[in-house]
């Protein structure tokens, strides 16, 4: 597969979000922290990746879906169970990323047009 290195032309950025970061679904909350990762991608909007040990696993289940990003690597899908159908694949993580975004290992991002992000400022 193609790999890219981030650049001028497609920048990416990965910084601390010093915000709390609060998922939700299904009047759930499935991940409550402090210590959220923002990535930075080129124009698109920041995603805050989850440190897992901040997620509540037990409301996830592994799909089979996977995606690949030539900046990011291959991405692995978990379906959001108290969100129902719409829950189908709306969080991804990248388990082994490329050494651009090292730091996103061991987290998880959630599609926020399948459940709720709230940022809250301190």
């Amino acid at each position: 597969m193609l790999k890219k290195i981030p650049g001028p032309d497609h920048p990416i950025t990965v910084a601390k979000n010093p915000d709390r970061v609060v998922v939700k679904a299904g009047g759930q909350v499935i991940a409550d922290t402090r210590n959220a990762l923002s990535l930075q991608e080129a124009s698109y909007a920041a995603v805050q990746y989850i440190p897992r040990a901040d997620v509540d696993l037990t409301l996830l289940d592994r799909t089979h879906h996977h995606s690949y990003c030539p900046y990011k690597g291959t991405a692995s899908y978990y379906s959001v169970l108290p969100a129902g159908r719409d829950g189908k694949n709306a969080v991804w993580t990248y388990e082994q990323p490329y050494d651009a975004v090292a730091d996103i290992r061991d987290h998880l991002a959630f599609y926020p047009d399948k459940v709720s992000i709230e940022i809250i400022a301190d």
